[in-house]
């Protein structure tokens, strides 16, 4: 094996690596500190805020991740024709990053 392809190998490692590193789901209590701190919005408000872009659309998934240093709430939801869709919400600020129909 020549140093070219060692080179490839190790960044091809070192690159999977970090990618699994960068995503980290937060739990209940952690959510519950956040919040307290005024880290992160109300989750409560943010699912009022997806519903409302949905008209009679149910949540039927959400989850709390930390991403490259930033809480971003994701959300799967059900409109009332039955398609789904997947939010995504910088939890700190309740912008809206994601609002796009799931395949």
């Amino acid at each position: 094996m020549n140093n070219f392809t060692k080179i490839i190998g190790v960044a091809t490692i070192a690159l999977s690596v970090s990618g699994l590193a960068q995503a980290r789901d937060i739990g209940p209590d952690e959510v519950l500190r956040l919040r307290e701190a005024n880290t992160i919005k109300n989750l409560e408000e943010l699912n009022k805020s997806a519903v409302a872009k949905h008209a009679g659309a149910v949540i039927e998934e959400s989850e709390l991740e930390e991403e490259y240093g930033r809480y971003i709430y994701q959300l799967e939801l059900r409109d009332a024709q039955g398609v789904k869709w997947d939010l995504e919400f910088d939890a700190a600020t309740g912008e809206m990053l994601r609002n796009q129909q799931d395949d």
